[in-house]
């Protein structure tokens, strides 16, 4: 009855593009300065030398998780996909110092919403490096993850990833 008078319910899509969420450089996972990442144990990804401090959302979908210290976001894709954004390495240390969140969890995103903005300056100055990873966290439920070379990226228009589902 509700169907007839609201319509389908919208399909979520089973492959999304994930673009980058900095301007900078991309690297391989491998590349990352820090086993968790390079030795993918939180899951397959990218990585992100950034130019610039502003992190935007790679994908449509809904912040699931903010982190205290504002250094890492997690958010789930439209298809299920659940994204982490590390930003920067051994950063949790900074306790949130020179980092703003712009979003909460809940919080619908579309590609190229600000996330969090921070100081790149002082990241270099406290932390191991400004090498920001982007985690696909639950990748085994995926068919797969394809990667873009590496090279310059622009935040919101360089398409970093594709995730295809099973």
């Amino acid at each position: 009855m509700l169907k007839k008078l609201f319509g389908k319910k919208k399909e979520a899509p089973t492959s999304i593009n994930v673009h980058s969420p900095l301007t900078g450089r991309l690297l391989d996972l491998e590349e990352v300065p820090d086993p968790v990442f390079s030795q993918k144990m939180m899951g397959d990804g990218i990585a992100v030398e950034p130019s610039e401090g502003k992190v935007i959302s790679p994908v449509n979908g809904e912040i699931i998780q903010v982190f205290p210290t504002k250094h890492a976001v997690g958010i789930k894709a439209e298809n299920g996909a659940e994204l982490l954004i590390h930003i920067g390495l051994e950063t949790v240390s900074m306790n949130g110092e020179g980092f703003e969140a712009h979003v909460s969890e809940g919080k619908k995103v579309k590609v190229g919403d600000p996330l969090v903005t921070f100081d790149i300056n002082l990241v270099k100055e406290k932390a191991k490096s400004t090498i920001t990873p982007v985690i696909i966290t639950n990748g085994d439920d995926f068919e797969a993850i394809e990667k873009a070379e590496t090279g310059d990226v622009t935040a919101g228009e360089s398409q970093v990833m594709t995730v295809s589902a099973k």
